[in-house]
C-alpha cells in the first residue's frame, strides 16, 4: 500500500525540491540507461535552462515556469531527465517518454541542433 501524505506535508516536501534547485537551474535530457539517482550520467542530449524562478508550489504540486527551450546538444533517443541546480548538482531524476512517463515529448528522437521545447511541466508530490 502506498503512503498518503496530507497536503501540507506534500507541499513542504515539494517545496524542498524547488529550494534545492534554486535560481537558474537546469533540466537535462539524456540518452541511455538511467543511473541511480544522482549517479554518473550518460549522453546528454539537451541542457535546458529553467526560468530564474523555476516554478511555484501549491497543494503539493510544483508547476514549472515555461516555456523552456534549448538546442539539442547531441542526437539520440531521450530516455530520462535530471533536474539540477545552477552548479549542475543533481536534485531529481525522472523518466522521459511519449505519454506515460514523468516527462512526455511529442518525439523522443532528438537531433543535434534541433529545438527542444518544454511547454508545461509539473511534479506532484506523493499520493495527491
Amino acid at each position: 500500500m502506498a503512503i498518503g501524505y496530507i497536503t501540507s506535508l506534500r507541499t513542504t516536501r515539494i517545496t524542498a525540491l524547488l529550494t534545492a534547485i534554486g535560481t537558474s537551474g537546469f533540466l537535462d535530457i539524456y540518452d541511455g540507461t538511467k543511473p541511480a539517482v544522482g549517479g554518473t550520467a550518460t549522453t546528454r542530449l539537451a541542457h535546458i535552462p529553467l526560468q530564474a524562478t523555476a516554478g511555484t508550489v501549491a497543494s503539493g504540486v510544483l508547476t514549472f515556469n515555461t516555456p523552456m527551450t534549448a538546442s539539442a546538444a547531441a542526437s539520440g533517443t531521450a530516455t530520462w531527465a535530471r533536474l539540477t541546480n545552477s552548479g549542475g548538482t543533481a536534485q531529481a531524476d525522472m523518466t522521459v517518454g511519449l505519454g506515460s512517463s514523468d516527462i512526455n515529448f511529442d518525439s523522443v528522437t532528438f537531433v543535434s541542433g534541433g529545438t527542444v521545447s518544454v511547454t508545461s511541466l509539473t511534479i506532484t508530490e506523493g499520493n495527491s
